[in-house]
This record gives structure tokens, C-alpha cells and sequence, in this order.
């Protein structure tokens, strides 16, 4: 039971009485402390990494910096404080890694390690122009020792991919890393991470390239960004072809990659290379210019990472017959409408209300409450109809979204019951199987789960599944004597009518259920309750 007042996440639970320095390391940079700060640590760290590195690019272009150096130094200074804070609460907190406590000179030790050598290179450059002069071009070429600070993720996340990958193929690693699986670990998420940052840097550059006065400056960052963007999604793409036969869906050598191509997301991965090949190869037959737009497609490579669309798809297939219909209301509605307008308008306007067909754009404008007012009714007639029509088009147009709305939160629902369900049956033998453990983490991720919710499902599951088996061999008598138990074989055979509606089709059922008056009205009637609930 929760009291109305539980935190949105749960935090470590590390005693406040412990030595400040285990206190701290425990809190900030122990690995094997779940739910601790250690990952918000690595976290905004490596944004701050990537964002030196963007400014690094921007000051390599004279407009902007020249115009902006004191800001440009400020920032430097602030990121070499909070690099310079880590490096000396990392050496502080040496003692207490289990890498270093055993040895006598600890800190020592610590220094000489490759990660601290990394963290002491990101600021040992600001340091040195104080005693030593250096020019400022090699000063900001050192700064780019920044980057190397991302190896204290990077390794540990190599690390685990090769354990979870020892005697595995090497088409088999290149599966894990670029499909989702138990053999990904970390390394896969950040491979996830590096596509959609492509995905997002190429399509706000490809953006910004239509404003004159930005694509001027930065002309030739554009074209080395998009360069590497097009190598890296030509890397992904082939890398995805190639290791798809280690899925049982894709095994066949060569049917199995034509398969994988035909996808929809393979599909959207070449349309996003495909434009700089054409514009490569047919330049000199074709002015194909006009084809770097459709780079903006690139955008469509980030449905991969999300299942919304695939759950919008299943929702407006499950509510199409109510969809259908709503749209042949708006149909007939703005005929009418375009009808109407070109019976009042024609003659006090015959150039904007020339004929049907165009009165249409006018009709819709209105009845979508748009109402541009580059076409507007001028006689009286036509103005009372356009309030009329402009009000009830706020009814009539606002039904989709509404519907699908609610569709769409209702399949969620059934979607998170459904994966609680799953979570039942998999508990059968009392634990979760990495396989199992797989599965689940992809439904959580399509259904925006996050891990404490995933938590609570488990749980759930769990306490149902021990209140079945300590029920299930009971008479009904016997049940109904405890109120609890009770009230849990009451929710369970309720759960399972749920499923049962879910899994049958409603029509057929209530058809079935008419006959020889198999179920009475008020049976019905409680079938077509928990249909809607």
C-alpha cells in the first residue's frame, strides 16, 4: 500500500551514519550501488564532453567567435572547473575502490591509471598556458583531449559486450550490437545513443543549411557533417544486412537479407543514405539539388527507437470502423459547407468562390476553426452560415483526435495488463530467465515503462502468483470465508475475463450468446461492461 506521498523513484538506501569518504563514494561513483548517482554522474559529464566539442567547432569559425570570446572563455573556465572538481573527488574517493584499496600507495596508483591520466590530459592544457605560453591554436587542438574522457564509458561497456559475446561469432557480436538482445548490454544503448545523435545533428544541420546567412558560415561543416553522417548510416545499414541472418526470421543467406531490405525501417535507413549517392554519382546528368531535402527522411530513422508508431497503427486499425465513419461525416459536411458557400458567394464574389471545387479550400479552412481570412463571405447569408458551420465544425473535426486519444491511452493499457499477465505466467517457476528478462525489457521500452515501474509490475505479478497458489487448491466456500482472499480470486477471475474479451471477437460473441438465450440479458449486459473496461 502506498500512503499518497512515495518519491517518483527509489534511491539507494545507504546508511547516513557510514565515514564521509565511503559515504560519498558509495553516493556518487560506486558501480555496484543500484539506484546511486553514478550514472547522472557519467551522464551529464559526457554532455558537458560534447559540448566542448561543439564549441570547439564554433570557435573555428571567425564570425561567431570573434563576436563572442568572453563567452567562449567563460564556458571554458566553468568546464575546467567541474573537470578539475571530478578529477580531485575521483582521486579523493580512490580509497575506496576495490580496484586501488588494496595496494599501500593508493592514490598514487590511482594517478598512474589510464582513466585518471584521461581525466588529468582533459585539464592539464588550461593549467600549462599559465606557466608556459603556448599559441592558442595548439592550445585549442589539446583541448580536444577532452574526448577521451568518454572512455571511462566506453571501456567498461566494451568490457561487458566481450563477456557477454565470448565464443560467439563475429556476425553474431555485430547482431547484439546493432539489434536489441541479451548480448547487447550496455554497449548496444550507446550505439543507440551515437544513431540517433547522427539522426538529429544531420537533420538540424540539413534545417539550417535553408537559411542563406547560417549556410554561408558554416558551408563546410555542413558538408563534412553530412559526409560522416552518410558514412556512419552506410556503416549501420550494412552492418544490419549482414548480421540479420542470426535472426530465425532472417536466417537465409541471401532471401533472409532481401527480406530485412524489404522492412520498413530498412526501408527508411537506405531512403536516408540515398540522396548523397544520387547527388554523387548523376550530378553531371541531373541537377539533383533539390534532392538534399529529402535528407529531412533521415528523421524517420528515430521511429526504430520508439513504438508509438506501431501502437498509433494498431489503434486506428482497432477504431477504423469508428474513424470511417467520422470522416464521412466531415466529408458530406464539407461538400455541404463548399456547396452552400458557392450558392451565397458566387455572385458578390465569382473570383474566390468561382466554383465548387474551389470553395472547397474555404470550407475546410472554416470548418477546421483555421479561418486564414484570405477567403471570407461578405453577404449576410453567407456570414450566418459561416457561424453556424464554424461551430459545429469544432464538434465534428475535434471527434478524431478525441477518439483516437482515447484509443490510444486505452491501448496502452491493455498493452502494460497484457505485459502483467506475461509477468504472471513467467513467474510459473518463481524466476525470470534472461530470455524471459529480454523480452520484457523490450515490451517495457515500446510501452514507456521505465525500470521502477517494471518493478512494480514484477511484483505484482509475484504477489499474485503467491496468493493463487496459496488460493487456487481452495473450495470457493473457503475463499469466500477470507474477505482478501476473496477480493484476489474475485480481481483474478475478473483479469481473466478481461483477456478473454481482449481475445474474442466481441461480434461473434454476442452472436453466439443470442442463440438458445445462452447468456440473459444481464449477463450481457456485465459481458459488455468488462468489454469497455
Amino acid at each position: 500500500m502506498t500512503n499518497g506521498k512515495e518519491k517518483p523513484t527509489n534511491r539507494a538506501d545507504i546508511p547516513n551514519h557510514l565515514p564521509l569518504r565511503k559515504w560519498l563514494y558509495r553516493w556518487l561513483l560506486d558501480p555496484d550501488v543500484n539506484n546511486n548517482y553514478q550514472k547522472e554522474v557519467d551522464y551529464w559529464i559526457s554532455s558537458l564532453i560534447i559540448l566542448n566539442l561543439f564549441v570547439l567547432l564554433f570557435e573555428h569559425v571567425p564570425v561567431i567567435y570573434d563576436a563572442h570570446k568572453h563567452w567562449f572563455h567563460l564556458f571554458d573556465i566553468f568546464s575546467v572547473f567541474i573537470f578539475t572538481l571530478e578529477y580531485f573527488v575521483r582521486l579523493y574517493l580512490a580509497a575506496e575502490n576495490q580496484q586501488f584499496k588494496k595496494n599501500k600507495s593508493l592514490r598514487l596508483k590511482y594517478v598512474v591509471s589510464p582513466f585518471a591520466i584521461i581525466d588529468l590530459l582533459a585539464i592539464a592544457p588550461f593549467y600549462l598556458q599559465a606557466f608556459i605560453s603556448i599559441d592558442l591554436r595548439i592550445l585549442r587542438f589539446l583541448r580536444l583531449l577532452r574526448i577521451l574522457k568518454l572512455f571511462r564509458i566506453l571501456i567498461p561497456a566494451c568490457k561487458e559486450f566481450s563477456l557477454l559475446n565470448q565464443n560467439r561469432t563475429f556476425r553474431q557480436k555485430v547482431h547484439a550490437l546493432v539489434f536489441p538482445s541479451i548480448y547487447g548490454g550496455s554497449l548496444q544503448n550507446l550505439f543507440d545513443y551515437f544513431i540517433v545523435s547522427f539522426v538529429i545533428m544531420s537533420v538540424i544541420a540539413v534545417i539550417l543549411e535553408s537559411v542563406q546567412s547560417i549556410y554561408y558560415i558554416f558551408n563546410l561543416q555542413f558538408i563534412i557533417l553530412n559526409t560522416v553522417a552518410v558514412a556512419v548510416f552506410t556503416t549501420e545499414y550494412c552492418m544490419r544486412i549482414y548480421s540479420c541472418v542470426e535472426d530465425p526470421n532472417f536466417e537465409k543467406p541471401i532471401l533472409g537479407r532481401f527480406k530485412q531490405a524489404k522492412t520498413g525501417s530498412s526501408i527508411i535507413d537506405f531512403l536516408a543514405i540515398l540522396p548523397f549517392f544520387l547527388e554523387m554519382f548523376l550530378h553531371h546528368l541531373f541537377d539533383l539539388r533539390f534532392i538534399r531535402v529529402f535528407r529531412l527522411l533521415r528523421l524517420l530513422k528515430l521511429t526504430r527507437y520508439t513504438n508509438a508508431i506501431s501502437t498509433l497503427t494498431t489503434v486506428v486499425g482497432r477504431e477504423w470502423p469508428v474513424l470511417a465513419t467520422s470522416a464521412f461525416i466531415m466529408l458530406l459536411l464539407v461538400i455541404l459547407t463548399a456547396s452552400l458557400g458557392y450558392l451565397f458567394e458566387h455572385d458578390a464574389q465569382p473570383d474566390k468562390f468561382e466554383n465548387i471545387p474551389q470553395s472547397i479550400y474555404w470550407a475546410v479552412i472554416t470548418l477546421g476553426s483555421v479561418g486564414y481570412g484570405d477567403i471570407s463571405p461578405i453577404t449576410p447569408l453567407g456570414r450566418i452560415m459561416t457561424i453556424i458551420l464554424a461551430l459545429l465544425g469544432i464538434g465534428i473535426f475535434a471527434i478524431p483526435a478525441a477518439l483516437l486519444s482515447s484509443a490510444f491511452t486505452d491501448q496502452l493499457r491493455i498493452d502494460r495488463e497484457t505485459l502483467k499477465n506475461e509477468l504472471y505466467d513467467m513467474l510459473a517457476d518463481g524466476v525470470i530467465s534472461p530470455e524471459e528478462a529480454d523480452i520484457v525489457n523490450k515490451e517495457a521500452k515500446r510501452l514507456h515503462l521505465n525500470e521502477e515501474q517494471v518493478q512494480r509490475l514484477i511484483e505484482k505479478a509475484k504477489y499474485d502468483r503467491e496468493l493463487k497458489n496459496n488460493t487456487a487448491t481452495l473450495p470457493l466456500h473457503k475463499i469466500a470465508a477470507t474477505p482478501e482472499h476473496a477480493v484476489e480470486h474475485f480481481k483474478t477471475l475478473m483479469s481473466q475475463a478481461k483477456q478473454l474479451a481482449i481475445m474474442t471477437n466481441k461480434e461473434k460473441f454476442e452472436i453466439a450468446a443470442l442463440i438458445n438465450d445462452r447468456l440473459s440479458s444481464k449477463e450481457l449486459e456485465l459481458w459488455k461492461l468488462i468489454h469497455k473496461m
